[in-house]
């Protein structure tokens, strides 16, 4: 089947691949556009994964105020290049970044950031909760798991659904970025201020 350019384009505009790399995209998905999409999303993370040891020495401060001016957030956000820390799609992921962290208030960056004394008390939390359950203790232990790992998801940055699409987490977020802008980025850290 020919892929006509305007096919291309609109793929282009939806996920900010190359020209090329959408052409063969449309190609192997038969003109299929979602397809094509899902394609690229997933050969992006597979990019993102190869470039996350490359250095990250350039980058952005980006802050968020609310309309309201009592609310804010601050992210610090790196990347290889200061060509990169000027392109539009770069600041509109800082710019997501820290309208996320305004309003899903993180309290910390990744899964490794949490106090091993703050794991410990949640786990024993949870486990208050299921004593006299009468379950195996093999099943209370996945039950933790699983409890642990929503808490994660509720608390840790790049584990949180993003706010503007729930169906991916900032991880996978950032992850879609770095397949479009070629280059490794790091959320390096983030504040959030609040005037109650």
């Amino acid at each position: 089947m020919p892929i006509d350019a305007k096919t291309v384009m609109q793929l282009r505009a939806m996920t900010g691949a190359g020209l090329m790399d959408a052409k063969a995209a449309l190609t192997e998905t038969n003109g299929d556009l979602e397809a094509a999409s899902a394609l690229l999303i997933k050969k992006g993370v597979a990019k993102a994964s190869k470039k996350a040891d490359r250095a990250t020495t350039e980058g952005k401060v980006h802050c968020y105020i609310h309309s309201t001016g009592k609310l804010g957030a601050m992210v610090e956000v790196l990347c290889e290049t200061d060509f990169v820390a000027r392109n539009e799609l770069f600041v509109e992921l800082c710019n997501d970044l820290a309208l996320h962290v305004s309003a899903c208030d993180p309290l910390y960056l990744r899964r490794e950031d949490v106090p091993l004394e703050m794991v410990e008390k949640k786990k024993g939390e949870f486990m208050e909760e299921l004593v006299g359950t009468g379950k195996p203790e093999n099943i209370l232990a996945q039950i933790i798991d699983g409890k642990m790992n929503k808490w994660y998801g509720e608390n840790v940055l790049l584990e949180q659904p993003f706010i503007k699409d729930e169906d991916k987490t900032i991880e996978t977020f950032v992850k879609e970025k770095i397949s479009s802008l070629g280059e490794n980025i790091q959320v390096r850290r983030f504040a959030r201020f609040n005037i109650a």
